[in-house]
């Protein structure tokens, strides 16, 4: 029997297919397997799937064999995730669009895969300010030195430098590549991308080989956002990266904090435009911003519950009860038909659904599907 992770593999082969598609694939027909073997009317119910999309599907699906392919993918990609694998990230998991193929180098620490490990994001721009690399180093230092792991993308200015302070402070850290996990960009950074293997982990959605292409590190952000539990964005004008990391957190339900700097520096701008638009302020006393940071639901913090038959529930918050009276109790539902019957953000809801699943409350079935235990 073919695994499902060779139907995540196959269909992302198939041009006009991206993670959108792909997860509505996925919760339209259960499993991307079921999906695989659809008939081309069956597909064609799927929200996306337009007459060329269809005919790209039905040319090149017959041309591909998934145990096949995901045979000789393991081969030249020997080390990568599905959603079909338990040690998929959960966080970027519960994102709209997971990369259905994540690669990956370094050391794993599943903790980090399960949620159950703080992970922060740090971004900002390439040409940082002296005052940007100093706060930088400072909370990246005081993070990694509380247990945070820092992910960020390995370009140059405020990520090297947040890469570096996290191991420098005897932390983790993650840098998500816009190019395969084999190759090194810039080169200048060559030495800290060995560290980084010794230390953390280098991860991407493209495959080994791939090399920098400026359409990879916008899309790259989103992973970024999506493995973070919170997004801080050091300094960075108004036309930035980090700025599209933000805004993914954003759409990810994930908080944002801002360095604030003066109104007429150059690299403040992006963040001030943040500031105004509800973000969080980075301010100096770093206790408190540990504090905010610590605040943030952790997965760690919920202990595994398995209520006895005869006992009743024990008293959740309001947030959790809302989603778990949503749910039946035998029926399956999908992830979106809870978040309209909940009227609750997209990223509160997959929370809950998480600690109530820890809790032992709530399972999750094949297409993001929930029903109570």
């Amino acid at each position: 029997m073919v695994e499902e992770g060779a139907y995540w593999l196959a269909w992302a082969q198939i041009s006009g297919i991206g993670p959108v598609l792909l997860r509505r694939l996925q919760q339209h027909f259960g499993t991307l397997a079921t999906a695989w073997n659809a008939t081309k009317l069956q597909l064609g119910e799927v929200e996306g799937f337009g007459f060329q999309t269809l005919e790209k599907v039905v040319q090149q699906r017959s041309r591909l064999h998934p145990e096949q392919l995901f045979t000789k993918h393991q081969q030249e990609n020997p080390h990568f995730w599905t959603p079909a694998d338990a040690d998929y990230p959960r966080l970027l998991l519960e994102t709209p669009s997971p990369p259905p193929i994540l690669y990956y180098r370094g050391e794993v620490e599943l903790q980090e895969n399960l949620g159950q490990k703080p992970m922060v994001g740090i971004v900002g721009t390439r040409q940082p300010s002296e005052y940007g690399i100093r706060w930088t180093r400072q909370i990246s230092t005081a993070l990694a030195k509380n247990g945070f792991t820092i992910v960020s993308g390995m370009a140059e200015g405020i990520d090297t430098e947040s890469h570096i302070a996290a191991m420098k402070a005897g932390g983790r850290t993650i840098a998500v590549l816009g190019t395969g996990v084999d190759v090194i960009y810039p080169h200048k950074n060559r030495d800290l991308y060995k560290q980084i293997l010794t230390a953390g982990l280098v991860v991407s959605e493209y495959p080994t080989k791939t090399p920098p292409d400026r359409t990879h590190f916008p899309r790259r952000n989103r992973i970024i956002a999506g493995l973070s539990r919170a997004i801080l964005v050091m300094e960075a004008p108004l036309k930035s990266g980090a700025l599209i990391t933000a805004t993914y957190a954003n759409e990810f339900g994930r908080d944002v904090y801002a360095l604030p700097g003066r109104v007429d520096d150059h690299p403040s701008q992006g963040c001030l435009k943040l500031l105004s638009q509800g973000a969080t302020f980075i301010l100096k006393e770093l206790d408190e911003l540990l504090t905010m940071l610590g605040a943030i639901p952790q997965i760690d913090q919920v202990e595994a519950y398995t209520a006895p038959e005869q006992l009743s529930l024990p008293t959740l918050s309001p947030e959790l009860q809302t989603v778990m009276n949503a749910i039946a109790a035998s029926e399956a539902l999908p992830f979106d038909f809870i978040v309209q019957q909940t009227g609750m953000a997209a990223g509160s809801v997959s929370g809950a659904l998480l600690q109530l699943e820890l809790m032992g409350f709530v399972s999750q079935l094949p297409g993001m599907r929930y029903q109570k235990s």
